[in-house]
């Protein structure tokens, strides 16, 4: 299952790496290419390229994808941007509350990320100005996503938290006044390539392992219907 995530690991290795050496000629490059070939990933190891996960995995993917695109801009981008992430994580949060639970309610320590959210508004909020109330409702929305991730596997629990701290990090670099982290440009990218592929990672062990099971032969027993 490793093979189909061999091209994303690839560039987004070169791509860290041009981030923290600060060639941004190769960082430019490799950064529109990080979301094709997770979606690449995606729909060459789920065993099925038709149905609800697929639609919906793709459909966050290209949205990051296109978000990526987006703050390549460093005007208006900004904006454009962060609908596009919205409309991921909107993506991500339905598909995990319909396919990936593994647990009827999240976890009991999802409840940190309402902290989360009230201490990060509370942050920004005397320098965000007139997005104030978009980056409320992404916040929201990103802490949704976390708390879904919750309910599922492992890797989604883990890669969904990880994207919050990712979008928290730069959170903070735009908005934040003296804010000044070493390499926050390289974590940034960390946390976020980290968060989108182990959440692809944990759909596709999800579903490979509910067809496995689904597949198992049924072996009648005497007397037993």
């Amino acid at each position: 299952m490793a093979l189909p995530f061999l091209p994303y690991t690839v560039v987004g290795i070169l791509h860290l790496l041009a981030l923290f050496f600060g060639s941004e000629a190769v960082s430019t490059i490799t950064k529109p290419l990080l979301m094709p070939a997770l979606l690449l990933a995606l729909l060459w190891a789920l065993p099925r390229r038709r149905g609800e996960v697929a639609l919906l995995g793709s459909l966050a993917i290209v949205s990051g994808w296109l978000g990526d695109l987006s703050l390549m801009d460093a005007g208006i981008g900004f904006l454009i941007g962060l609908a596009f992430f919205l409309l991921g994580h909107l993506a991500y949060l339905v598909l995990f509350w319909r396919r990936m639970r593994i647990r009827r309610r999240p976890q009991w320590w999802a409840a940190i990320y309402l902290v989360w959210w009230v201490a990060l508004i509370g942050i920004l909020a005397p320098h965000a100005g007139p997005l104030l109330a978009p980056l409320a409702v992404y916040g929201l929305v990103l802490g949704a996503l976390a708390v879904s991730g919750s309910a599922c596997n492992r890797w989604i629990a883990i890669g969904s938290a990880s994207f919050l701290v990712s979008d928290s990090l730069l959170g903070f670099d735009r908005f934040l006044p003296g804010f000044a982290l070493w390499q926050v440009d390289f974590l940034i990218m960390l946390t976020y390539l980290a968060g989108q592929g182990l959440m692809v990672w944990g759909i596709v062990r999800h579903v490979r392992s509910a067809s496995s099971t689904a597949e198992l032969p049924r072996f009648a027993v005497p007397g037993v219907r």
